[in-house]
């Protein structure tokens, strides 16, 4: 997904509460309502830990922009 447009409307999806950053809460309810139950707590926590390149908990735009290029 090399289009930046793209990503920020999907990354937007995740960004609940449009603060900029996605929280492992958030990422657990935008992949339900995306159609896969099957991400719990410990599951969303270890895929934002992943990308979270400032180790603050959230994962910004950036941090989901750079695992797309990567």
């Amino acid at each position: 997904m090399a289009d930046i447009e793209k990503a920020r409307e999907q990354f937007e999806r995740f960004d609940a509460d449009q603060d900029g950053l996605v929280t492992p809460d958030e990422f657990k309810r935008a992949m339900a309502e995306m159609g896969d139950p099957f991400v719990t707590g410990p599951i969303a926590e270890s895929v934002i830990r992943s990308k979270d390149s400032d180790g603050d908990g959230r994962m910004s735009f950036d941090e989901f922009w750079a695992a797309l290029q990567g």
